[in-house]
């Protein structure tokens, strides 16, 4: 693959990061609601564990190598843990000491649950608040809580604006 075509691609990426971004914010400021012609775009996610409060935010790393926090973490209600969104499983396994779940909801959009014990097979389709295992313990997360990750086309955003809850946004004062 040559130079132009991945620059090509990367630009299409981010323009169309920056354009669900715009509308989920607008949307989020306009009282919540997405149209319907931006369902498929920016379906609102289910929260994974219920009743849910974010007990670590996402923190974008400066670059892909470095250190962040590529999901939020929530202190979940109960064990029963639901797929986000409409999806097929992409994988299920434990990766190095935590048991993990990745759902892929198409367009490029895929979310990561864990540490969650669960019983499906790559492959399996599910639907939007279908319980996808429980929560178990392992990771990084604090005890009782839930790590939620996504991607768009391969790389890490917040999932909190695909949830509805991203914080609207205040312009500030330039150029004083």
């Amino acid at each position: 693959m040559n130079t132009r075509h991945c620059s090509e691609n990367a630009r299409r990426r981010g323009r169309r990061r920056i354009l669900l971004a715009a509308l989920l914010a607008f949307c989020v400021a306009a009282g919540g609601s997405v149209s319907a012609a931006a369902e498929d775009d920016a379906q609102k996610w289910a929260w994974p564990g219920g009743v849910a409060r974010v007990v670590r935010a996402y923190e974008q790393p400066p670059t892909p190598y470095e250190a962040g926090h590529r999901g939020i973490d929530i202190a979940v209600a109960g064990s029963d843990i639901v797929s986000p969104a409409d999806g097929a499983v992409a994988f299920r396994g434990v990766v190095v000491d935590r048991p993990l779940i990745t759902i892929d909801h198409g367009g490029g959009l895929v979310s990561t649950l864990e540490p969650v014990d669960s019983d499906l097979s790559p492959g399996d389709v599910v639907a939007r608040g279908e319980v996808v295992g429980s929560l178990a313990v392992g990771g990084h997360a604090a005890h009782g809580s839930l790590h939620l990750g996504a991607r768009l086309d391969g790389e890490y955003i917040n999932p909190l604006a695909l949830l509805g809850a991203v914080e609207r946004p205040v312009l500030l004062p330039c150029c004083s």
